[in-house]
């Protein structure tokens, strides 16, 4: 069975407003009509209403002629007659017409209610429009006693209102090197007061072995060439400054000369750095800590208002037991070396190359080239959500990838994904067109309108044809 979409007019024809007039009393009485209704199929549309003729005059040579009408623009369709007629003009009708007159025939004053209804196949134009009547009476030999009466019965609307906005997807900017790094930290034990790596001494053959396996993820790489290797060396804060500094400094150079011989790197391309003393990170981690007078040491350890030695010094002096702990716990991880490798990525525009990088190294591609290799999609498959939520995940702070997944998940219907996007989607024109689309789907119709309006006035055209939508099916105002 077809569904129907049904519209009703008030119960009786008494109504005003956008369903009817009031039709003059010397033509159509009050309580002439009610139940007046538009239906539509998928292939027909029914016009339907019921018709009181114990509310005409009885007199006998008069009739009342009642012609519906479909309205829409410049389309209109004639429907089946009513005619309500007197004694005389009933039977007059009945003798002249016979079994088949072409209109309906209702005696005056009869207490029998007539159920009016007339199928008509469904044409485009009556998608919207109004059900008007003509009404006309006629006196002894059909001499027209008045002129005829045009009234709107009621207005219908058959047309989709469901939002449908056209989604449009934000290119990025391109990059024009795609220069990535990667970064790890080392702790080398070196002998005490010592400068010079032993390879195998302690725990430095896992952590030289961290460092080359750190280079080599990206030395080993065709598509990657490496620009710059930056160590930066630290100590930790007990004992004289100077000779901390010496240890951070020499220590650093030493495992600078350990890498730079193991791959044999020009020297342009090796950086070494140095900081005495890890004040900083003993600060750090002494808050995430449970030591005892823990905001007294902080405030001790960050008052850089005193030197290096004096702090070390009043450390050992008033915490002579925290102090002890700080050198056995915490101090060993204060002698560091932090490493950055600094590369460049070569750029990839065949969208078949971009989708086999995207599986096996995601990273190496920039958001330009996801969005190229989505352009070569249908928006409605699989592959496309997931170069979106690939980008998103490489770039989880990008305003433009946030944007993208956004709107992608607003065309899937998943809103709380979408807001959780357009919280990075920053404020574009583009990121308030989706969030007002996404109002718009939820039913929240004011806050669509407020942030369609900003999209408007930001250049987005198919801002302004959603809020005439939304305005014609009276979602607003």
């Amino acid at each position: 069975m077809n569904k129907i979409f049904t519209i009703i007019a008030a119960s009786v024809l008494m109504i005003s407003g956008a369903a009817a007039k009031e039709v003059p009393s010397s033509q159509l009485p009050d309580g002439a009509l009610s139940d007046v209704a538009v239906e539509r199929s998928a292939s027909t549309l029914l016009v339907s209403m019921k018709v009181h003729p114990e509310v005409f005059a009885k007199k006998w040579n008069r009739e009342v002629k009642l012609r519906p009408v479909l309205v829409s623009g410049l389309d209109s369709l004639w429907l089946e007659p009513v005619v309500i007629a007197g004694r005389t003009r009933y039977y007059q009708n009945l003798r002249a017409d016979g079994n088949t007159p072409g209109y309906v025939l209702l005696r005056a004053g009869s207490d029998k209610d007539y159920d009016y209804s007339v199928n008509v196949p469904f044409d485009s134009w009556m998608e919207n429009g109004k059900l008007e009547l003509v009404s006309e009476i006629d006196g002894c030999c059909g001499d027209g006693l008045a002129d005829p009466a045009n009234n709107d019965l009621m207005a219908f609307d058959f047309r989709d209102k469901t939002i449908r906005p056209m989604f449009a997807y934000v290119k990025p900017i391109g990059e024009i090197q795609k220069m990535r790094h990667v970064e790890g930290k080392a702790y080398i034990d070196f002998p005490v007061n010592k400068t010079v790596i032993y390879p195998d001494y302690r725990s430095n053959p896992k952590e030289l072995a961290e460092i080359k396996r750190t280079i080599d993820q990206v030395r080993n790489d065709k598509d990657i060439n490496i620009t710059s290797l930056t160590i930066k060396g630290f100590a930790s804060p007990e004992g004289s400054y100077a000779n901390n500094e010496r240890l951070a400094k020499g220590r650093t150079e030493a495992l600078i000369k350990y890498v730079g011989d193991l791959y044999s790197f020009p020297k342009s391309v090796l950086h070494s750095e140095w900081e005495a003393e890890d004040w900083n990170g003993l600060a750090e981690r002494l808050r995430k800590s449970n030591i005892d007078n823990k905001d007294a040491i902080l405030a001790l350890v960050t008052d850089t208002s005193l030197a290096p030695d004096v702090r070390d010094a009043e450390l050992k002096k008033r915490f002579p037991e925290q102090y002890s702990f700080m050198l056995a716990n915490i101090y060993p991880a204060l002698r560091h070396s932090d490493y950055t490798v600094n590369y460049v990525i070569r750029n990839y525009t065949d969208v078949v190359e971009i989708a086999e990088v995207m599986k096996t190294a995601p990273q190496k591609l920039s958001l330009e080239e996801l969005f190229i290799y989505a352009q070569s999609l249908d928006k409605d498959s699989p592959e496309f959500r997931e170069v979106m939520e690939v980008a998103v995940r490489m770039y989880p702070d990008d305003p433009v990838a946030n944007l993208n997944a956004a709107t992608t998940a607003v065309d899937h219907g998943e809103y709380d994904l979408a807001r959780k996007y357009l919280q990075k989607a920053g404020d574009s024109a583009e990121a308030l067109y989706t969030a007002g689309v996404l109002e718009a789907k939820e039913g929240n119709y004011d806050k669509a309108k407020i942030l369609l309006q900003k999209a408007s006035a930001g250049g987005i055209k198919d801002a302004d044809r959603l809020l005439n939508d939304m305005l014609d099916w009276g979602f607003i105002n």
